[in-house]
């Protein structure tokens, strides 16, 4: 279906590990994390009391009043994101709105502002009906294509920890048809109380901050954000003197049907995805140089893509690094694929693999390169972006710079 190559003209992040391109991008590279303590609300009564939250934002230094009290936290951060890769790439100023769309992946959405809602009416105070408007996943793709008037295919995707990467790579899709010439997609998602407890109750949440691929891993670390990228048709961005940031080169999306929270064991339908995204892409293993991986620092899932690594990869496993990022954001649920495509992409222009942080430890069942003792430079133009959700919603893109 790509006949098309799919190029990325615009990038936009708004999230614990930076609240745009540039900072973002300082942070990966100089492995920063932005794991630390939350006071976004009482954590005191869980086990697990840090997440890479976004820290000192002021809704009224980025809205007015009126329209900050009617997007919720997630939408918000969706609309900064999205508007910072539209600034970047101009498509606005070049297509039609109708020929522009948003293809949005999301999670709990504005569950914080929901259960504000609840908080004030079970104390019997008059609670804002706005509060709740953001309570549907879908408010935020509407809130970005209002702010920023785009008439085009406006939709929302919720796989759970895969959302924003397969609204990736629908939007590729969707440019690769012909039936948008521009996109910007991506995810938002939102710390609330809701996922901060059920993830503690699951006892899958680390103390400290998560440490993938290493011994000594407990869990993940909740993260929270934005990002989006704008994808066009290559030949058209380059007619208008776009400047190209990279591509999608394709991306498979397939479902385990194995069990509710924990991946299939073996590897087997791990590597399902990755073989998948690659054929379509019409890329050779050989070709791939790095992979960003889910790596959320549980025990199961990291041995499980560390398998999944060598069904696809062979003999040749220990040459490819598979890094995670998520010790710098956190595990930033329904937004977490699209943080890690635009961390791809960066690192890709960069010529850097990133390093995976807060090592604790060699683990015999994770024998390969993860980039533990730093950042690696590396010519190769072309890596993997991995998303394993609960439910098995697992997807992998093919991004080269």
């Amino acid at each position: 279906m790509h006949k098309k190559r799919i190029a990325i003209t615009g990038r936009g992040i708004f999230c614990g590990a930076g609240q745009d391109i540039a900072t973002f991008s300082s942070n990966l590279l100089e492995g920063r994390s932005a794991i630390g303590a939350m006071d976004l609300f009482d954590v005191s009564p869980f086990p697990a009391q840090i997440a890479a939250q976004v820290r000192g934002y002021d809704p009224l230094s980025r809205f007015d009043r009126k329209t900050a009290a009617n997007l919720s936290r997630a939408d918000q951060f969706g609309v900064l994101a999205a508007g910072e890769a539209l600034a970047e790439s101009g498509v606005t100023d070049h297509y039609s709105p109708y020929d522009i769309g948003v293809s949005l992946g999301a999670g709990a959405a504005g569950m914080l502002q929901a259960e504000q809602w609840l908080g004030e009416t079970l104390a019997g105070k008059k609670a804002r009906p706005s509060l709740l408007r953001g309570i549907l996943p879908d408010r935020t793709s509407t809130a970005i294509a209002t702010r920023y008037g785009l008439g085009g295919y406006q939709g929302t995707i919720t796989t759970a920890c895969s959302s924003s990467s397969t609204a990736i790579g629908w939007g590729a899709d969707l440019v690769a048809t012909g039936r948008l010439k521009a996109i910007v997609c991506g995810g938002s998602d939102a710390i609330s109380l809701l996922t901060y407890a059920g993830f503690n109750s699951l006892r899958v949440v680390d103390p400290e901050p998560c440490a993938p691929f290493s011994l000594a891993r407990k869990g993940i670390s909740l993260g929270e954000g934005a990002a989006f990228l704008v994808l066009e048709d290559e030949t058209e961005a380059k007619r208008r003197g776009a400047k190209i940031y990279g591509y999608i080169l394709g991306y498979a999306a397939t479902g385990e049907a194995y069990h509710m929270t924990a991946p299939e064991p073996s590897g087997v339908e791990a590597a399902r995805v990755m073989n998948a995204a690659l054929e379509f892409a019409g890329v050779a293993r050989g070709e791939v140089g790095w992979v960003n991986a889910h790596g959320t620092a549980t025990p199961l899932n990291d041995v499980v893509e560390t398998k999944a690594m060598k069904l696809v990869f062979g003999e040749r496993a220990s040459e490819v690094p598979l890094v995670s990022t998520k010790g710098l954001t956190g595990h930033c649920l329904g937004s977490a694929g699209a943080i890690e495509a635009v961390a791809t992409v960066v690192a890709l222009n960069a010529g850097i693999i990133p390093q995976t942080l807060n090592f604790r430890g060699a683990d015999p069942e994770c024998d390969l390169d993860y980039c533990h003792e730093g950042k690696k430079e590396s010519s190769v133009p072309i890596a993997l972006s991995n998303s394993f959700a609960f439910g098995g919603n697992i997807t992998t893109l093919v991004v080269s710079r």
